[in-house]
């Protein structure tokens, strides 16, 4: 899609970094660091692995009631042992009956929900479908979320001023959604494409959010939490899609001088509780963060390579499209057969 000198501006007003004092190095620790969150709900998706399972550990810690929905309930209940005031609830989001169940359960609990982490996702994996003949990586990145915010709306316009955010990625850069053929229907699968296109979700989901959520309180952001060190994210991903990015040797390990460049798991989730938590988002919603600040814009002018992680950055302005956001609340209503009511 053409972007108009009039939309380009529109992006720019907002989606530019903030001069936050917070850089890719900055922990979850530290940018949370004199914020109190006693009393606060919040709902963090794969909070039990990797980054996910960090942001959990920093809210609980700062005074939070985390709850934290599941696939595999024993891993869960097991990671988080010994986190205060954190709870474990079963969740598929694959499944819409699993989704419904998880949200009647906590809206029936009468607790307004204060901040909802969109964090679970998958990555590079074999073509799969769910129930619905839906492509997994836009079932479980996007539309599974989707589906989750509207079923917790009535609580999030409850707690007076919440924020959603959806932790998204720079594999936005691999490819704008396809509206044609989003379930690669008429097209040869590449997992790739599948990714990327369902991060470019999560952006476009966090603009059209915050412009209909705003009114309410309610406010969205979307986020890249870096090339990150020790996750499970990528564990089914074929070794030969690391290795033409130029991370991996032959035998299928990481080279010491990329994973040095790598951000531990503490800076990995920064981002992500930065957005949820600064003040200095309080005037600000719709955009795209990264590196615990609001990101510049990529007009196709930042060199990026694999090798040099801190080079995977900026934001794509079709990921950011008004216009393309609208388009994509449509057709998800659409796909999931839901209505998202957010007046």
């Amino acid at each position: 899609m053409e972007h108009s000198a009039t939309t380009t501006v529109q992006f720019d007003h907002y989606q530019q970094p903030l001069g936050s004092g917070f850089d890719a190095f900055s922990t979850a620790d530290e940018v949370i660091s004199g914020i109190d969150l006693t009393g606060k709900t919040i709902i963090v998706t794969g909070g039990y692995a990797g980054i996910g399972l960090e942001t959990v550990r920093v809210f609980a810690k700062a005074g939070a009631h985390v709850i934290v929905p599941a696939r595999d309930l024993a891993k869960a209940t097991r990671n988080v042992d010994g986190f205060p005031n954190t709870t474990v609830e079963s969740l598929d989001l694959m499944d819409p009956a699993s989704i419904d169940d998880f949200a009647r359960k906590f809206l029936q609990s009468g607790r307004s929900l204060d901040i909802l982490v969109n964090n679970a996702g998958i990555m590079w994996v074999p073509l799969q479908r769910d129930a619905r003949g839906f492509e997994s990586q836009l079932s479980t990145n996007h539309l599974g979320h989707f589906q989750l915010t509207a079923r917790l709306w009535p609580a999030l316009k409850q707690a007076g001023t919440a924020r959603v955010i959806s932790v998204s990625s720079f594999g936005h850069h691999i490819a704008p959604f396809n509206f044609e053929d989003p379930n690669f229907q008429n097209r040869e699968y590449e997992t790739l494409a599948g990714y990327g296109q369902s991060k470019t979700a999560n952006n476009l989901f966090a603009v059209e959010l915050d412009r209909r959520g705003r009114a309410s309180g309610i406010r969205a952001f979307a986020l890249h939490p870096g090339s990150v060190n020790g996750t499970d994210l990528g564990r089914v991903a074929p070794m030969e899609l690391f290795q033409q990015m130029g991370t991996h040797d032959a035998d299928g390990n990481i080279y010491p001088e990329v994973a040095q460049k790598l951000k531990t798991i503490p800076q990995g989730a920064a981002t992500t509780v930065w957005c949820a938590t600064s003040p200095q988002l309080e005037t600000l919603g719709g955009v795209y963060c990264e590196n615990a600040d609001v990101s510049e814009i990529d007009n196709g002018d930042i060199e990026h390579r694999y090798d040099q992680p801190w080079t995977l950055r900026g934001v794509k302005p079709y990921s950011i499209d008004p216009e393309n956001a609208r388009r994509l609340w449509i057709l998800s209503e659409q796909m999931t057969g839901i209505t998202f009511e957010t007046n």
